[in-house]
């Protein structure tokens, strides 16, 4: 169809070039109603997911006795038993920086459901009712909690492929984790849907109200939960009196009472891509060119980085959106269907690969 592939030749390359470029998903077609992106936007936000799943929840402690969530997906009538049975290939759902679980990404883990795949959101400390247990929430690029859950889960199903996709703002915490863990990442492949790439322009440069405000009254009313235990570290009134999501993440991260840090510092050690060239997992980036939420392809998509790593692919679309992609269907969207895609035929040639000498398969 449209999409354009930007990557490093390799043989992997040549690889996810015959596969998607023969996969109808991407063949056009795509495209012929809801072209606006403003109105993908709030179709998402209005709409639910059909049929409501079922999630059975695991809450994970940290080695500060934080806890962090796992939430199963067992399907729309509890077929399958919330991740206790043996599974060939785990797949890790990350949601947006707000710990919203929209009606996309549950949408993907039903596909992924029906493909065999063990699907497993997972949510931050006191996000998506999660319990907040100590005075602390996770940074927008730490991926501390997210590799105790990525170790929790392989102890879990010793024998399984590991998997990531991450949706929007999430990105930026899949990506911190695959660049600070390098071939220790214990996945075999990952994909970001409609990803940020660059955390502080992305804050500083303000976002669409459509977008902004939805996800900033989600994450106030969380926080509300906690006022007391949060009071501790930082102040409350004026985390829930931001206006922006750039005011609650400075008043969050930065103002803090015992280690107060500046906003330049912070990004110092949250930037999605700051070890970018560690990353030793390929990674399929799906993006829009009329992408509303990240801004013009242009200054937001590192294009440099797809043309030099060997582990980066660009997969990009004159349109689609911030996580919408849609296409005529009962609630399909194909972009999770392109990732699917993806991420079989990485399993295809990593399974061809693993005897011989070629792309190293992740620890």
């Amino acid at each position: 169809g449209c999409c354009r592939l930007l990557c490093k030749p390799s043989a992997l390359a040549q690889h996810l070039v015959q596969n998607l470029g023969w996969s109808a998903t991407l063949r056009g077609g795509h495209w012929l109603w809801l072209c606006c992106p403003w109105l993908q936007m709030l179709r998402q936000l209005l709409q639910l997911p059909e049929p409501e799943p079922v999630v059975a929840r695991e809450l994970l402690q940290m080695p500060d006795t934080g806890l962090v969530a796992l939430d199963w997906l067992v399907g729309p009538r509890g077929a399958r038993s919330g991740g206790g049975g043996p599974s060939s290939v785990v797949l890790l759902l990350i949601p947006n920086a707000a710990g919203k679980v929209t009606r996309g990404l549950l949408q993907l883990g039903l596909r992924a459901l029906e493909r065999g795949f063990v699907p497993v959101i997972f949510n931050r400390r006191g996000h998506n009712n999660c319990p907040l247990t100590t005075p602390r929430l996770q940074p927008f690029g730490d991926p501390g909690d997210l590799r105790e859950a990525v170790t929790y889960l392989q102890c879990q199903h010793p024998t399984a492929s590991l998997l990531a996709v991450s949706e929007g703002s999430g990105s930026g915490l899949l990506l911190a984790y695959l660049g600070e863990s390098g071939s220790s990442s214990r996945l075999a492949a990952a994909a970001c849907i409609s990803p940020i790439f660059r955390g502080r322009d992305w804050f500083e440069s303000g976002m669409p109200w459509l977008y902004e405000w939805p996800l900033l009254l989600h994450l106030k009313r969380g926080l509300s939960r906690y006022t007391g235990s949060l009071a501790k570290a930082v102040d409350m009134d004026v985390v829930l009196g931001s206006r922006s999501l750039r005011e609650l993440e400075e008043a969050l991260f930065c103002r803090t009472r015992s280690h107060p840090t500046s906003w330049d510092s912070y990004w110092e050690h949250n930037e999605p891509l700051r070890d970018a060239d560690e990353a030793a997992v390929p990674v399929l980036c799906l993006c829009s060119a009329d992408d509303p939420v990240r801004g013009p392809p242009s200054p937001s998509l590192p294009l440099e980085l797809f043309r030099t790593s060997p582990y980066f692919f660009l997969l990009l679309t004159p349109r689609g959106g911030h996580c919408g992609f849609p296409r005529w269907g009962a609630g399909r969207c194909w972009g999770h269907e392109a990732v699917l895609e993806y991420f079989k035929a990485m399993g295809e040639f990593l399974g061809a690969e693993e005897p011989r000498k070629g792309l190293p398969r992740p620890r």
